[in-house]
C-alpha cells in the first residue's frame, strides 16, 4: 500500500511518552498529601454521556485526513478507514525503541473482553480484563503501590514493545526515542509488538525481567531486539492503527502504527512486575491509563 507521509504536529525534539502511551513518565506523581485524593479520583466511574461525549468529540473533530486509529476489538475486522499507509516491516527488522504497559488492556478481544468500566474519564480504571479465572492462591494479596495507578493480584496489563524502522533509534522513555535521528517532519516506520499479561501472587509464573530482556546494540544489522514475547498466545492480529493513550480520547493521533496484538494471555508474577518498574532502561516506574476503545467504523482499518 502506498504511504502516506505525515507532517508531525509536534517537534520531534520535544515529543514525550506522552505521546506514545498517552500519559507522562512518573515525574508529575502526586506527593503523599495528595495520594488518597488521586486515588479516589482515578477510582471515579463516569456515565456512559461523559464516554459518548468523547467519542462524539472525536467523531467531529474528524477533517478526512486522519488515518486510522487503536486500540480496538481485534475480534471484528470491521473498517471504513481507506487512508493510505504502508505496514511496518517485520519486529526483527527494527529496533525495539520502548517498553511500557497500561493497567487493564487497551484492546478488546481474545481472552480479554470483560470491560473494567467507564473508569474517570481519563484513562484510569477502564479497558478490559481477563475474562477467565484464576485460582485463590494465585489471587492472593499483592501490591504493586502507585498514587495513579496501583496493581493487585489479577490485574491485567496490556503491555507494548514499540518498534521503529528509523536505524538511529535509541532504547528509552517514550516516542522521541524511537523517532532519534529521523528527518524533520517525517515519521519513521512504527510497529508495537502487544501482550497482554494477568499478574499473579505466583513464583513459578513467569518473570516480568526475562520477558522484557533486551539483546542486540542497535546497529544496522543487530537490532534491539525483545526476544522473548511469549510464543503460545496465539495468532497475532495485525491491522493499522495509531499511537494511543487517553489524549487522543477526543482527537484522532497523527502517529501511524503497525498492531500485532496477541490473543491470549500470559500469566506473569507479580513480584517480577515490581522488579522491573524499580529499574528499566525505558524510566517506567507506573502503569499507564488507557485510551477509549475506538469503536468508529471512519478510524479504523479493515482487517483482511
Amino acid at each position: 500500500m502506498k504511504y502516506n507521509v505525515k507532517t508531525s504536529l509536534l517537534s520531534l525534539a520535544t515529543i514525550s511518552i506522552l505521546t506514545l502511551s498517552g500519559c507522562g513518565n512518573g515525574t508529575d506523581n502526586p506527593s503523599e498529601n495528595n495520594e488518597t485524593e488521586n486515588n479516589a479520583t482515578h477510582s471515579t466511574q463516569v456515565s456512559d454521556e461523559v464516554i459518548a461525549a468523547q467519542r462524539e468529540a472525536l467523531a467531529n473533530s474528524l477533517n478526512g485526513s486522519e488515518g486510522a486509529q487503536a486500540p480496538r476489538d481485534i475480534d471484528s475486522k470491521t473498517g471504513k478507514n481507506t487512508i493510505d499507509t504502508i505496514t511496518a516491516p517485520p519486529f526483527s527488522e527494527m529496533n525495539l525503541c520502548d517498553i511500557h504497559f497500561h493497567k487493564s488492556a487497551e484492546h478488546k478481544g481474545g481472552e480479554f473482553t470483560t470491560y473494567a468500566g467507564n473508569g474517570n474519564g481519563e484513562g484510569y480504571g477502564s479497558g478490559y480484563k481477563y475474562s477467565g479465572t484464576l485460582t485463590a492462591a494465585e489471587l492472593a494479596h499483592a501490591e504493586i503501590p502507585d498514587a495513579h495507578n496501583p496493581l493487585y493480584s489479577g490485574d491485567t496489563i496490556e503491555v507494548h514493545y514499540a518498534y521503529a524502522s528509523n536505524p538511529s533509534a535509541t532504547l528509552g522513555n517514550g516516542l522521541g526515542t524511537c523517532l532519534t535521528g529521523a528527518s524533520e517532519g517525517i515519521q519513521p516506520l512504527l510497529r508495537v509488538e502487544t501482550q497482554v499479561y494477568v499478574l499473579v501472587n505466583d513464583k513459578t509464573a513467569l518473570d516480568f525481567v526475562h520477558l522484557t530482556a533486551i539483546t542486540g546494540d542497535g546497529t544496522v544489522g543487530n537490532f534491539h531486539q525483545a526476544p522473548y514475547i511469549p510464543s503460545d498466545t496465539g495468532k497475532a492480529v495485525q491491522y493499522e492503527g495509531s499511537t494511543t493513550g487517553p489524549d487522543y480520547n477526543e482527537k484522532a493521533s497523527p502517529y501511524q502504527v503497525t498492531w500485532n496484538v496477541r490473543p491470549k494471555i500470559a500469566k506473569v508474577n507479580i513480584t517480577t512486575v515490581k522488579t522491573w518498574l524499580e529499574d528499566n532502561v525505558f524510566d517506567e516506574d507506573h502503569a499507564h491509563p488507557v485510551r477509549n476503545l475506538v469503536i468508529n467504523p471512519l478510524l479504523l482499518s479493515p482487517i483482511e
